[in-house]
């Protein structure tokens, strides 16, 4: 299924427009809440691959005791005694988005899921149609607790652009209704703290405070040109987005792919397990790579440690690249070197994360072969897999490198980007 666009983004101030924001409050802990109501209106923690290892989604419940994501399940127990460690189960996930996806389809046709448990609706052409969207927002609540789990709740954020509309469900959690118009934006942005701003970490934060920005209203009536010499080409998106414009309703493609992990004990300290976490990272982006027919002239590898030090190597490539088993290859062989002129080792018992990325795509069809280069027939092999895998299921016909990929690695779903679920 492709998303349909009928909405582009645009530089003009509209003011008039109509946008809703849904987010769905603790998502992934709401969904085994909803499958398993004996976990109802306790506190869970969906942990990545075990109850040692690291929460990725807290409940309602478990937030209001202190519990936050990234927190380790440990940690978390000290601070929440009664609170239950849950594995994920992306296919559950999975579903509850797309039949959250019909439930908003049924009221646009501009409708972008923006991630797993957020998703944009433009009702700016429905105006009329509905003419109080705080109405509409209160029956799409309605329709989802009633067609697709009756524990899952969203914050809805109404405003004239995308932007506006996120931050406005960050206003109110859970279950919220915000509404953000031209008379009352400086009202709200008068309450709030730049950091509050989504998109606007410490770092920027500092850097406004220094050239006397010290709040969003003041982020808001900064000339343009000023915040050009503050931030960049991003200091004109702000002023954009702060005054009712759209630069954020449609975002284009990939600009770049990425796999990462959080490790477990257990994991950081089998080096063996590290390995095979590093090749089937490779294998991951491989397979998105088939995917979207295309090739990477540039691969990353990153990792952070305990201490929140963090350690990164790109490798770029005159031929691109779209085989995992020679990303980890290459990789491998370029952490190598520079542990031996570093003296230290990268891959040791402080390791936190590990994750790999590729950037600079080209398509299948514009990649050049050398006479007589293997290649071609690898890759046309490698394509030929993927559409067996897709036709007939992932279990039908694996590769060697991928028998210990699942043992390793489990499938959890990030809370990114939903492209993969709608590009087939």
């Amino acid at each position: 299924m492709k998303f349909q666009m009928q909405f582009k983004n645009y530089t003009t101030p509209n003011p008039n427009a109509v946008i809703l924001f849904i987010d769905m409050n603790s998502y992934f802990a709401s969904c085994e809440q909803q499958i398993n109501p004996r976990l109802r209106g306790k506190p869970i923690g969906v942990c990545g691959g075990n109850s040692n290892g690291v929460i990725i989604a807290p409940s309602i419940e478990a937030k209001a005791c202190g519990v936050k994501t990234g927190m380790r399940f440990n940690e978390a127990k000290s601070i929440c005694p009664d609170i239950v460690a849950v594995n994920p189960k992306s296919s559950v996930y999975r579903q509850f988005h797309k039949e959250i996806m019909q439930v908003l389809r049924k009221y646009s046709d501009d409708v972008i899921p923006k991630s797993i448990d957020e998703a944009v609706v433009n009702l700016t052409e429905y105006r009329y149609i509905y003419p109080r969207p705080e109405d509409l927002a209160l029956k799409i609540k309605a329709d989802i607790r009633q067609d697709v789990g009756d524990w899952l709740r969203c914050s809805i954020g109404i405003a004239p652009n995308t932007f506006l509309a996120k931050l406005a469900t960050d206003l109110q959690k859970p279950d919220g209704l915000v509404r953000i118009t031209p008379e009352n934006i400086d009202t709200i942005l008068a309450t709030l703290e730049l950091i509050d701003l989504p998109g606007i970490g410490d770092r920027w934060a500092i850097r406004l405070k220094k050239a006397g920005i010290r709040t969003p209203l003041e982020l808001r009536y900064a000339p343009a040109s000023v915040l050009k010499k503050i931030m960049g080409v991003l200091g004109y998106y702000w002023s954009y987005r702060l005054h009712f414009a759209e630069v954020d309703f449609y975002t284009n493609g990939y600009k770049s792919m990425s796999a990462v992990r959080t490790l477990s004990g257990s994991q950081r300290n089998n080096p063996q397990v590290l390995q095979e976490i590093f090749l089937s990272l490779c294998m991951k982006l491989e397979s998105r790579l088939v995917q979207h027919h295309v090739f990477c002239r540039q691969i990353n590898f990153m990792c952070s440690y305990q201490n929140h030090s963090e350690w990164h190597v790109p490798i770029r490539f005159q031929q691109p690249l779209q085989d995992g088993t020679d990303m980890y290859h290459h990789l491998y062989e370029r952490i190598q070197l520079e542990q031996t002129k570093q003296g230290f080792p990268i891959f040791h018992n402080d390791l936190r994360t590990i994750g790999v990325a590729a950037h600079d795509f080209i398509t299948d069809q514009n990649i050049q072969y050398e006479l007589f280069d293997d290649k071609i027939r690898k890759d046309t092999l490698r394509k030929t897999v993927y559409g067996i895998k897709e036709s007939y299921g992932r279990e039908k016909i694996i590769k060697a490198v991928e028998l210990r990929e699942e043992q390793v690695v489990s499938d959890i779903i990030g809370f990114g980007s939903v492209k993969d679920m709608y590009e087939h």
